[in-house]
C-alpha cells in the first residue's frame, strides 16, 4: 500500500446510501474483493454498530475478507456529548470491529454543533480528542472527516481550523475536509484547502460531492493544492448526485499527472472492475462515464474516422487500453467509407478485393437509418449486414415463412402469450409453438425450440435484453417501432435490430438475426 498517497473508497457506505441501490452482505464482500483488484489502499466497509447488515458484515469479513492491497476502514462518529468515551456504545463496536483503521466522522461547522449535536462548540472539540485517543490506545489507525468543512470555514475559520488542529493532535492520521453538501467549486475549494495547509501541521485529504457536478474537479484541485489522501466510490456512487468517482481521479492522476497511486498495471483493470461493480449494485453503468464507459472511446462521425485511420490519438485523449477499454467505431448514417473499414476491422472481417463493398454498405447503411434503423448499438446486425454485400448474399439457415401470436387472460386473470411459426430449414417445413411471459418471449422459445432439432447449440442462446422505442411518423407513414434484442450464449452478448410499422414484426426481425448471428459465432456455415 502507497502511504504517501492515499486512495480511499467509500463506495460500501457513503455510496450504498444512493436511491435505489441496496447492498446485501454478499455483495459487500464481492465489491471489497474488486475494490481490492483495483489497488486502492483504503476500503471503508460501513458503520458496524449503527445497523445489523454492517454489523454482520464485519463480523464476516474477518474471516471472508483476504485483501492483497487495502486497508479495511470503519466508519463511525465521535462520541456523544457528555459521556465517556470509553462507555460509549458506538465507539466500543468500532473497537470491536476488526478494521485495523477507523474513520470518525465529526462537526466542523459551528451551527452544526449548535442545531445538530446541540452541544457547545468545546464540548465538540472534547468529545473530537477523546474519540481519537481512545481508539488509538486501542491500536486502530484514526482518519477524521471533517463534516461540512468548507461551509463551516466560511461561518467560522477559526473555528473550522480548531477542528482540524485538535483532531491531529488528538493522533489523526488524516483529516478529510468534506464538501458534504457538494456546493464548492474548484478555485474557492483550492484556496480554502491551501489556507488550511498554511495554517495547519495536519495531512489534509478531501471527500467531495457532486452537487455542482464538480466532484472530480474538485478532488483535483485539492490535490494539486497539496491533499494527499482522497476520498470517492467508484462510478461515483452517492445519495444525490453521487460522490467523486474514484475511477476518473484514479485515471486522471496516473495519466495526465504521472503520480503512482495504484499498484503497477492496476489502472489496466479499471473497466473490467467498474462493470463488475455495476452489476453487483445492478445500476446500469453510464455509457458516457469518462475513461470506462463503453462509450468513452467510441466514434461515429466519418470526419473522426478518417483522422482516426491515420492516427488514433487524433481524436482520442488517450490510449483506451490504459484503462481496459477499447475503440470503437459506431456505424451510422454520418459513416464514411474510413468508419466501413475501421469497424470491419474492429469485427474481423476482410473487405476482400471486392473495392465496392465499401461505398454499397456505406450506402446502405444510410438508406437504412433514414428508416428508423440505427447500427450504433447493434453490431451483430451490421456484421450480418457486412457479411451479406461481402458474400452478395444474406447468411441463410433458416427462413420463418409464417407466425401468429396470442395472448389471452382467462378467468383468475392469468395471462398467456403463445406464438405459433413455420419455419423453413435445410429443405424442412417446421412447425413449432412456444409460451412465454409475452408475444415476443413467446416467439423467441418458438424459433429456438423449433430450429433445435436441427441446430442443437440454440439451447445456449438466451434473450437477455429487450429494448423498444416508437419512432415519429415518417411522410405520413405513421409511427415506426424500432425494436432491440440482446442475446447471450453464456460467454458473449449481441445485440441485434428490427424495425417495422408492427412491433410484433420488428421483434421478429430482430429475433431472427439474433439466431443467425448466434449460429455464426457457433461455427455453423449458411446454407
Amino acid at each position: 500500500m502507497n502511504d504517501n498517497f492515499h486512495i480511499y473508497d467509500t463506495t460500501l457506505r457513503d455510496g450504498a446510501q444512493q436511491e435505489g441501490l441496496n447492498l446485501s452482505i454478499h455483495d459487500k464482500l464481492a465489491i471489497a474483493r474488486h475494490l481490492d483488484d483495483l489497488g486502492v489502499g483504503f476500503i471503508e466497509g460501513g458503520w458496524p454498530g449503527a445497523n445489523p447488515k454492517d454489523t454482520e458484515f464485519f463480523k464476516r469479513a474477518q474471516t471472508e475478507l483476504k485483501l492483497k492491497n487495502a486497508t479495511f476502514m470503519a466508519f463511525g462518529a465521535t462520541r456523544r456529548p457528555n459521556v465517556k468515551a470509553a462507555d460509549d456504545v458506538l465507539l466500543r463496536a468500532l473497537q470491536d470491529s476488526g478494521a485495523a483503521g477507523v474513520t470518525l466522522v465529526a462537526k466542523s461547522h459551528d451551527r452544526h454543533v449548535d442545531l445538530a449535536l446541540k452541544t457547545n462548540l468545546d464540548e465538540n472539540l472534547a468529545m473530537i480528542k477523546d474519540s481519537i485517543e481512545f481508539l488509538r490506545k486501542g491500536g486502530q489507525r484514526v482518519f477524521l472527516d471533517a463534516e461540512h468543512f468548507f461551509d463551516g470555514y466560511k461561518s467560522n475559520r477559526a473555528y473550522a481550523l480548531e477542528v482540524v488542529r485538535v483532531a491531529a493532535e488528538a493522533g489523526a492520521d488524516v483529516v478529510a475536509l468534506c464538501d458534504t453538501n457538494g456546493g464548492m467549486l474548484p478555485d474557492e475549494l483550492s484556496q480554502v484547502v491551501h489556507d488550511v495547509l498554511g495554517a495547519s501541521s495536519a495531512r489534509l485529504g478531501i471527500h467531495c460531492h457532486n452537487d455542482t457536478g464538480c466532484a472530480v474537479a474538485n478532488s483535483l484541485a485539492a490535490v494539486a493544492a497539496g491533499v494527499t489522501h482522497v476520498q470517492g466510490t467508484l462510478n461515483g456512487y452517492g445519495e444525490r448526485t453521487g460522490n467523486a468517482d474514484l475511477v476518473s481521479i484514479i485515471a486522471n492522476l496516473e495519466l495526465k499527472k504521472h503520480q503512482k497511486v495504484l499498484p503497477d498495471n492496476a489502472l489496466r483493470e479499471a473497466f473490467r472492475i467498474s462493470h463488475a461493480v455495476a452489476e453487483v449494485t445492478n445500476v446500469s453503468s453510464s455509457a458516457r462515464q469518462p475513461y470506462v464507459g463503453v462509450s468513452a472511446f467510441a466514434h461515429k462521425a466519418g470526419l473522426h474516422a478518417s483522422a482516426i485511420k491515420v492516427d488514433p490519438f487524433m481524436y482520442q485523449h488517450e490510449d483506451p487500453a490504459s484503462v481496459g477499454n477499447d475503440m470503437r467505431m459506431l456505424v451510422s448514417d454520418m459513416a464514411g467509407r474510413a468508419s466501413i473499414e475501421l469497424k470491419s476491422k474492429e469485427l474481423g472481417i476482410a473487405l476482400g478485393e471486392d473495392k465496392e463493398v465499401v461505398t454499397r454498405v456505406v450506402a446502405k447503411v444510410k438508406d437504412l437509418e433514414s428508416k428508423g434503423y440505427t447500427f450504433e448499438a447493434a453490431d451483430a446486425s451490421f456484421e450480418l449486414l457486412l457479411r451479406a454485400e461481402i458474400a452478395g448474399k444474406a447468411a441463410n439457415f433458416f427462413r420463418v415463412e409464417n407466425w401468429d401470436t396470442t395472448v389471452s387472460r382467462d378467468a383468475n386473470e392469468v395471462v398467456t402469450s403463445k406464438a405459433f411459426l413455420t419455419i423453413s430449414a435445410q429443405g424442412k417445413t417446421i412447425e413449432s409453438e412456444g409460451s412465454g411471459n409475452g408475444p415476443v418471449n413467446a416467439i423467441d422459445t418458438a424459433l429456438r425450440s423449433g430450429l433445435e432439432k436441427i441446430y442443437p447449440e440454440l439451447a445456449k442462446l438466451e434473450l437477455t435484453d429487450y429494448k423498444v422505442r416508437i419512432l415519429e411518423g415518417r411522410l405520413g407513414t405513421g409511427a415506426i417501432t424500432r425494436v432491440l434484442v440482446e442475446t447471450s450464449d453464456g460467454t458473449t452478448e449481441w445485440s441485434t435490430i428490427g424495425v417495422h410499422e408492427n412491433v410484433i414484426a420488428a421483434s421478429v426481425m430482430a429475433l431472427e438475426d439474433a439466431v443467425t448471428y448466434g449460429l455464426i459465432r457457433q461455427g455453423r456455415k449458411p446454407e
